[in-house]
């Protein structure tokens, strides 16, 4: 009777599980990741608590209201309310600078009142209303709405920097298992495509776990300074954020594990990832620059690389129609399916081919 006992292969789940724990141990150990994101986490404390007791302390938005909308603004929403007598009289005030906006009530409006401002109006203002009503400005071309533009710093600089940073740490993981020969080894165990998908899932649990925690402190850090309004006009607009980042982010490390495979020297790293680290960085400036932009943010909320900030950021500003943000994500997830197939297929026949850099040709051909 033969003592000899036969190990069995782990399967590919089993193998993906184990290569997705060793990028996750790897990364919790990196000092340098530990103080990035501790950084990160204290501006975002101090920032969220900043705004709270900011908004806190205000003694409310001056705002005029006529008689005929008394009825629609409620005591205790937070309101420096100056009564007027007639629109005329509420809209002398608005262009003088008195107030910020006038409440009028409006006949034809579905909420029976509407919001006068000169350039923009306050998303505070909006959310302390019982209803959202319409809204006009008499001077729109100088628009500057103080929330949008903190929401869109904020969506635009968590994507930036959790793609950036997932994503080049997956390419500089996939080198330096090439420059070190180690790929030989693990693919002698595993299969190729276990170890991309390990990858790929090992640093996506990282960056949605580390995306979770900075909602959190959003969310507790203005449950704690009493902005239960701004909370519920901002909600809604993270979960989608967190629904498409994940996408967005799969999509991005498959591209990023594709694009390193084709290189085997750190040295070379940034000729086949530049490309992907633009294409994460456009989102940023363009949300940046023209987030108070209707058209350009309808562009970013359709194509995949900036719909996790463009579709986010229409939603808060309530530019979004309920259907869009289905449609928007549909395509994202339509095209992360295309970037796991072609990903994977120029990992699995580039990751063996040491020396000069591989063409993106002949990366697709083999």
């Amino acid at each position: 009777m033969s003592a000899t006992t036969q190990i069995q292969a782990p399967t590919f789940a089993q193998s993906t599980w184990l290569v997705a724990e060793r990028e996750i141990g790897s990364k919790l150990r990196s000092k340098s990741f530990l103080i990035s994101f501790g950084i990160l986490f204290a501006i975002a404390l101090v920032g969220v608590v900043w705004l709270g007791f900011t908004a806190k302390n205000d003694t409310g938005t001056p705002v005029a209201v006529t008689a005929d909308a008394e009825q629609y603004v409620q005591a205790d929403a937070g309101l420096n309310i100056t009564p007027v007598a007639d629109r005329a009289e509420a809209e002398a005030l608005v262009t003088a600078g008195d107030v910020d906006a006038a409440i009028v009530g409006d006949a034809s409006s579905p909420t029976g009142f509407t919001v006068v401002a000169e350039s923009d109006v306050s998303s505070t203002l909006l959310l302390s209303l019982a209803q959202l009503p319409p809204t006009e400005l008499l001077n729109p071309e100088a628009a500057t709405n103080f929330l949008g533009y903190i929401a869109a710093i904020g969506f635009g600089i968590i994507f930036l920097f959790s793609a950036q940073t997932f994503g080049s740490t997956i390419a500089a993981s996939v080198v330096e298992e090439k420059q070190t020969r180690v790929v030989e080894l693990l693919i002698s165990a595993i299969p190729v495509r276990a170890l991309l998908a390990g990858k790929v899932i090992g640093n996506t649990i990282l960056a949605m776990g580390q995306l979770l925690i900075l909602a959190a402190i959003a969310i507790v850090g203005l449950t704690i300074t009493g902005q239960t309004e701004l909370l519920q006009g901002i909600g809604a607009p993270i979960a989608w954020f967190a629904v498409f980042f994940l996408f967005g982010f799969i999509l991005l490390a498959a591209l990023f594990a594709a694009a390193a495979s084709m290189v085997s020297r750190m040295e070379d790293i940034g000729s086949t990832t530049t490309p992907l680290l633009l294409l994460i960085m456009a989102p940023y400036f363009l949300v940046i620059f023209f987030w108070n932009n209707p058209t350009v943010l309808t562009i970013m909320s359709y194509v995949p690389f900036s719909a996790p900030v463009g579709m986010p950021m229409r939603m808060f500003l309530g530019q979004a129609e309920w259907w869009e943000p289905l449609l928007s994500l549909a395509i994202l997830i339509a095209t992360c399916i295309a970037a796991i197939l072609l990903g994977a297929k120029i990992y699995q026949n580039s990751l063996l081919r040491m020396g000069a850099r591989v063409k993106l040709r002949e990366a697709l051909a083999g």
